[in-house]
């Protein structure tokens, strides 16, 4: 298929991108490479991507473009015919939004309006986009259904999430679309975002520097390792939704989220021991209370994904973390900079 990977420079984008070259897909991939983090390590997630290209022969090309920017969207629309786009791109963080809020307006939900506009002009058969677990706020019931309500944002980036799925909902209604949500649960592994925990924690243990514990440790979180959730994205690319009306409403819409998470919340305690374990260094923690924005709790209801796609996550924090340590080595070892 020819493909649109938005954020193709960041974590999930760089390693779908890798899993789809490898298939045999047409690639065609964006990123504004902001600076929210260091754009150095978007840069060897470029190169990784370029070198994989030509050894595979793949089609693959890389535009700088900021799906902010209408008309720069619109004339790549105009110039290719995707069969899927996959956008991922977003301003991510949640205590990042607290801060700089216009950063997610322009990006979240000028931008997501944008992608919208360029699969109607073009009439996309499939668009699938990155929602958020965060959109679950801090609702009481667990694990979180889709069929949950999420009203509740306590963060403008969950509230731009929300947006985007009410958003694609009634293109989809609209005009005939057929699009997939995926609501996120803490993905993690090799080449992740550094304002990410996992990253951090391992970055101050190894510097002998005290990691902050918020919430003074008590939460969890649904971590899910980056090769399920691509694995995830590539089923779900031949299932795209069938129009028709929910349970709910009467406006029928070819639109369907997901959750896609591990199914399996791991304690704060046991994330930093798989860490400390990876590293062969105890960690010293500095105790603090919760942070605005931060969930106590997330935790996965996966039954749609594993009913539609055989969806079955299989990597444990441990595993995860020994790769994702692995790989941080490595990166060390190439007398790279040490991110």
């Amino acid at each position: 298929m020819s493909i649109l990977v938005t954020g193709g420079a960041g974590f999930i984008g760089f390693h779908l991108i890798i899993e789809l070259l490898r298939l045999g897909h047409s690639v065609v991939s964006i990123d504004n490479l902001n600076d929210y983090y260091d754009p150095t390590l978007k840069q060897m997630r470029l190169d990784h991507l370029s070198q994989l290209a030509v050894e595979l022969r793949a089609s693959y090309r890389f535009e700088k473009l900021d799906f902010a920017e209408r008309d720069a969207v619109r004339a790549l629309f105009a110039a290719e015919q995707f069969e899927t786009v996959v956008h991922l791109g977003a301003q991510a963080g949640v205590r990042y939004s607290i801060e700089n809020p216009e950063a997610y307006i322009d990006s979240n939900l000028t931008g997501f309006a944008n992608i919208l506009e360029g699969c109607r002009s073009s009439n996309t058969p499939h668009l699938i986009y990155a929602s958020s677990s965060s959109v679950y706020g801090m609702n009481k019931k667990q694990p979180f259904s889709t069929t949950d309500k999420t009203d509740y944002p306590i963060s403008l980036y969950a509230a731009t999430k929300k947006s985007n799925e009410l958003m694609a909902h009634a293109y989809s209604h609209l005009y005939e679309l057929p699009m997939t949500g995926l609501r996120f649960f803490t993905v993690y592994g090799p080449y992740g975002r550094p304002d990410m925990a996992y990253y951090k924690f391992t970055k101050a243990i190894l510097e002998g520097k005290p990691i902050d514990i918020y919430n003074h440790g008590d939460m969890l979180r649904d971590f899910t390792y980056i090769d399920d959730i691509v694995s995830a994205i590539v089923k779900l690319m031949d299932k795209p939704p069938v129009r028709g009306a929910s349970e709910h409403s009467n406006a029928e819409a070819a639109h369907k989220v997901y959750n896609i998470g591990n199914n399996q919340p791991v304690s704060l305690r046991r994330f930093i021991s798989a860490i400390e374990s990876a590293l062969g260094q105890k960690a010293v923690e500095n105790s603090l209370p919760n942070q605005a924005g931060d969930v106590p709790v997330t935790f996965a209801n996966i039954d749609e994904l594993q009913a539609d796609i055989g969806f079955k996550p299989d990597t444990t924090i441990e595993d995860g973390i020994q790769k994702f340590v692995e790989w941080y080595f490595s990166i060390n070892a190439a007398n790279k900079p040490l991110l």
